[in-house]
Formats: structure tokens, sequence, C-alpha cells
């Protein structure tokens, strides 16, 4: 076993561009032993692809074993909120709870209701491009890629208005654990966060029995057989994961649209590309770069035999620039016909919240290029450190 050399996840030169160094994972080591996280990295796009389908592996697996079985050791004690909290949402259930869990969540959170919000996406997306537009500019996250996800999520599940400053810093705190090898402080914050988001939607929720909106906590109160804690899970699910990469995709689309002038000088003269517009832009800079997943039985990939109870790390960003699949996979083609990126996932874990994630995207893409067409880069940006879930600290722009 070696390990990879060149994949350095801590390093700030590494996330700003992981592409090279992928580029020689998939040359040479395509399942290579990544030490320092004790994970097989999973480079290639096909065999990515395949183990998100493989029910013999899986983002949990506590389903068929326990912690010892596996030789793993038992959960910390002061994780206790954090587990309790995120395996009571479906991303970290596997088996006939997964499947009864997104059955149940799919009745109420379905494409028509996401279709409905249409009107209410836009509306809050020129809103918040107006305003961005009267002050001349700015930073173009911190005023519209974060607020304008974060106010449509809190729209959908009926979040009261003078309560959604608290979802961001929630959701931030509680993402810092799926970077690698987080903190003991990372998860003391993740924690106190855990349990304060429960608490407050353990509250609406009742509120919402006794008095039910029309929101979607109101008809998830009303799913027979989603047990509170469940509810509870579902909705920090669709919060963190409908959020975080929203708000990544929207910051790295732009500034590859800013270094790549030609094709935003494309994409201005013809809004018809905005749909695979932002298909190409998530595959460009995907915002979720690492999705970790489980061995439950033995198996092989690309002729590396892996044991029961490793785990494996499948590049996400790695696979989505595979020139197997992928043209000229570093050129940003907006019209690419042909675009099968796994920035969703695959298999039984797709994100369940795609149809709105695209329909933000296309929303607020569209206003900017509408009503700030010359839009123009004031300095270039810095990562922030996270690799996993991979973003800009900030994207400032004039006018």
């Amino acid at each position: 076993m070696s390990t990879a050399t060149r994949f350095d996840p801590w390093s700030p030169a590494f996330v700003a561009h992981p592409y090279p160094a992928y580029d020689q994972l998939r040359a040479e080591e395509p399942v290579s032993w990544f030490e320092p996280t004790g994970q097989w990295l999973v480079s290639r796009y096909e065999d990515v692809n395949a183990a998100l389908r493989d029910r013999r592996l899986g983002r949990s697996y506590l389903h068929v074993a326990t912690h010892a079985e596996l030789g793993r050791p038992d959960d910390p004690a002061h994780l206790a909120p954090f587990w309790h909290l995120i395996r009571n949402g479906m991303l970290d259930v596997e088996g006939d709870d997964h499947t009864r869990l997104r059955r149940l969540v799919s009745s109420v959170f379905t494409p028509r209701r996401v279709e409905a919000m249409r009107p209410t996406v836009q509306r809050l997306a020129d809103d918040l491009v107006d305003a961005f537009v009267a002050k001349g500019g700015g930073d173009l996250i911190a005023d519209v890629a974060e607020p304008l996800p974060v106010t449509v999520i809190a729209e959908l599940l009926g979040i009261p208005e003078a309560d959604r400053h608290r979802l961001r810093p929630w959701s931030a705190d509680i993402c810092g654990m799926y970077e690698l090898n987080p903190s003991r402080e990372t998860a003391d914050v993740a924690v106190r966060a855990c349990e304060e988001f429960s608490a407050y939607l353990a509250h609406l929720s009742r509120a919402r029995r006794d008095d039910p909106h029309d929101d979607l906590i109101s008809a998830l109160v009303g799913v027979p057989g989603l047990t509170e804690d469940e509810l509870i899970g579902t909705c920090v699910l669709l919060l963190n994961a409908g959020h975080e990469a929203t708000v990544n995709v929207t910051g790295n689309g732009w500034w590859s649209l800013l270094r790549n002038p030609e094709a935003l000088r494309d994409l201005r003269a013809d809004h018809g590309l905005i749909p695979s517009a932002v298909e190409e832009l998530m595959r460009y800079d995907t915002p979720l770069q690492m999705f970790e997943r489980w061995v439950l039985e033995d198996i092989e990939i690309h002729g590396v035999p892996l044991p029961r109870g490793a785990e494996v790390a499948l590049l996400f960003g790695s696979a989505n620039y595979d020139p197997a699949v992928f043209a000229d996979p570093y050129t940003l083609d907006l019209g690419r016909a042909v675009n099968p990126h796994l920035s969703f996932g695959a298999g039984i874990h797709f994100c369940l919240g795609a149809p709105l994630a695209r329909l933000e995207l296309a929303c607020s893409f569209g206003s900017l290029l509408d009503r700030a067409p010359a839009m123009r880069l004031i300095r270039e940006p810095e990562w922030k450190p996270g690799f996993v879930i991979r973003g800009l600290r900030a994207l400032d722009v004039e006018l």
C-alpha cells in the first residue's frame, strides 16, 4: 500500500486547485490508501459512479454490524447529540430505514411543491440582486449566494422570519464535522449547534402539529410513521445539504465565469444557456469534493481488494474531471451536451433536493446576468480551509 503523496486536503494550495493531483491519482493509482485519514481514495468516474450504486457499501454500517463487529471504536460520549441528530436524517441511514424515510419525505417534498416555489425563488433572487446592484456591488457570496438558499429553505420549511438568522450559523457549525479529522473544538461547536437546532425544531414542529400552516414542517408533522426525531433530522438535512452546496456552486461558479471571460461573454449573450451552464459549473468546480462510504462486505474496486470495515473516500471532484467521460475537462463548456456529473451523487443517496438547487441556481444566475451585466472582479478570492465542502471566503465584485 502506498500513500497518494500529492493529495493534501489540509494544504491551501491543494484546496485552491486540486485537479492536477486528481489527474495523477486517476493515471497512477485510481484506488489508493491515504494513511492520514485511514481511507481508500477512489478517483476514477467509473469506479466512483459504481461505488455510489453498490449496496455492498453504505453511508453507515450500523444496520448490519456494531462498531465492535467492524473493528471500529464506539462513538465518543461527547458526540452523542451530533450522531443522534445525523442518524435520524436519511443521508446517514441505510437499508429498510432509508427506504422508509426517503419514501415518507418524498411524499411531501415533491417536484410539484418545488415548482410551486418558482415565483417566490425568483422574487427573492431579484430582491437580493436589486439591493446588491443599488450599492454598486460588494461580496457576492455574503450578499446574494448565502441569503438566497437560506431564505428559500426557511420559506419552504416555514421558519418564522425572526428566527432565520440562526439557520446559517447552525448549518455551518454542524457541517464542520464533515471535514477530514475534525478537531475537538470543531466537534464541540457542532454538538452545541445540534442541541440548539434540535430543540428549536422540536418546539416548532409541536406548534405546527397544534396549528398547521402551509409549509413543509406542517406537512411532515402529518406524515404517518415519521417520528419527531426523524422529522428534525430531515429538516436539518434539508437545510445543510440544500444550502451549503448551493452557496458554493454560486460562488465557485461566478469565480469560474469571471476567470473564463469567453464563456461568460457567451452566457451574457444567450441566457438560454443557463440550464446547461448550471450543470457545467457544478462539474467544473464541484462544491462537494468527497463523499465517504463504508465497505459492508469484502469487495474489489479497480482490482484492489477492500475488506469489510474499510472506509472509502469517493472523490467527486476527480470523477467530474475524468477525461474518459468528459471531453476537455479543463474547458468550461457551458453548452456541454453530455454532462453526467456526480455533484448530486448517484444511487439511493442521490440528492433529494436537486430540483430545488437547480431552480435556485437558475434564478440567481439569471437575475445577476440581467441586472448586473458588467459585473467585474475586484480581487482574486481566497478559499475557505475546508476541502470536503469547498467554497470561497468571499467574492468581491464591482458593477
